[in-house]
């Protein structure tokens, strides 16, 4: 183990355990919390407020004093409710979750945000992004890729407002990148855009073609070769051996389709996309089977969601489980160093493990190392 890497083993499924040797604290540790607390949000902004209590329950502490403030999902907002944590004694808060409610943030110099946001781009000096940004998820493609000797990989990347995060990501991964490709995801232009990346007319075209030729010829067998070649879409192997699709929801299976149709089928080629936290409709997509993804350890998430369900009679949004393991992270940190010079170790190389799974934290930045899946006949398999 290299000797300037300090590793943070923090089990957040028994917390007393870890904590029997920590010495007693004089002041409270104050952990803000900005989330949307009114507007169309406020519903997500709960979630969090309970996993959050959660944390403090399991970790089983009079230390910790929680303080909720309201950020209605707005700048304006978000900046008026850090000045009053700010106020309050307040020196690192958990938040906000949108990214757009960053924007104002550099003015609070003496505060440190944990951001449940995955962007990373833009981010002001004093904002760490917790969320599983791009960079984490292509690291983890990238592995799989090495495993598997896939050499050739293509990118698909919407025209989205996360198309530079992705980019970034490639950058920062150092992933081999075969070919990146932007699409319109309009329905009316997405299918003729994949025609032209799978070259399907020239592969169309090819097969007929070759029916044809072999038509007029004097091979032996023509008729059961040309039977053979009828039961085809197209003639002409691709130029690539794996598709990273960065899209979700019914994006993600519109571009699957649209490569069906191209007949480019994943039993052939990879299918690989981002993190789904589980996506469970996916599992309808026989078609689209096998499809990979980075994501979280299913298995922890499975438990907390059981845990919070049993706490409050709801299920969690995926965002709460980021927010109790940065509970547990606050915490931690908090008894190795003072409060007011708790945000240096977040430029110090650490990490830190917890439900979602081992945080890797430098210079400001927060990667995951995150387990690989995939979705084939109708279940989600652990492939590491």
């Amino acid at each position: 183990m290299n000797k300037f890497i300090k590793i943070i083993i923090f089990i957040l499924l028994n917390y007393s355990l870890l904590f029997l040797h920590v010495v007693k604290a004089e002041e409270k540790i104050k952990i803000g919390l900005l989330v949307p607390m009114t507007g169309s949000n406020k519903n997500l902004g709960q979630s969090i407020i309970k996993a959050v209590k959660l944390a403090v329950k399991d970790i089983d502490s009079n230390l910790i004093e929680i303080i909720p403030k309201d950020t209605a999902a707005k700048p304006n907002q978000t900046l008026k409710s850090a000045f009053e944590l700010k106020e309050m004694g307040v020196r690192i808060i958990i938040g906000p979750i949108f990214h757009e409610s960053l924007t104002y943030l550099d003015e609070m110099k003496d505060l440190t945000f944990l951001s449940l946001t995955n962007k990373t781009l833009d981010l002001p000096k004093n904002v760490i992004s917790a969320g599983i940004n791009s960079t984490s998820q292509l690291n983890t493609i990238k592995k799989f890729l090495k495993l598997n000797n896939i050499e050739k990989t293509i990118f698909l990347i919407p025209m989205e407002d996360y198309e530079f995060e992705i980019k970034k990501g490639i950058k920062d991964s150092k992933i081999k990148v075969f070919k990146n490709y932007v699409y319109d995801t309009d329905p009316t232009k997405l299918t003729k855009q994949i025609e032209e990346i799978t070259k399907y007319k020239i592969r169309k075209q090819n097969l007929k073609d070759e029916i044809y030729r072999i038509k007029n010829s004097n091979e032996q067998n023509k008729e059961r070769k040309i039977k053979k070649l009828e039961k085809r879409y197209t003639l002409g192997g691709l130029n690539f051996d794996a598709v990273v699709i960065a899209d979700f929801d019914e994006n993600l299976k519109s571009v699957s389709t649209s490569l069906l149709y191209t007949d480019v089928l994943p039993k052939n080629k990879y299918f690989i996309t981002l993190n789904q936290w589980f996506d469970e409709s996916l599992l309808n997509e026989t078609n689209i089977q096998p499809i990979y993804y980075p994501s979280i350890n299913k298995n922890n998430f499975e438990n907390y969601k059981k845990k919070f369900f049993n706490e409050f009679n709801e299920y969690p949004t995926h965002l709460s489980l980021l927010s109790y393991d940065l509970v547990g992270l606050v915490y931690y940190l908090s008894l190795k160093t003072n409060l007011s010079e708790l945000n240096k170790l977040f430029k110090k190389k650490n990490s830190f493990k917890g439900k979602i799974g081992i945080f890797d934290i430098k210079n400001n930045k927060i990667n995951h190392r995150l387990n690989f899946y995939k979705i084939e006949n109708n279940k989600i398999i652990k492939i590491f």
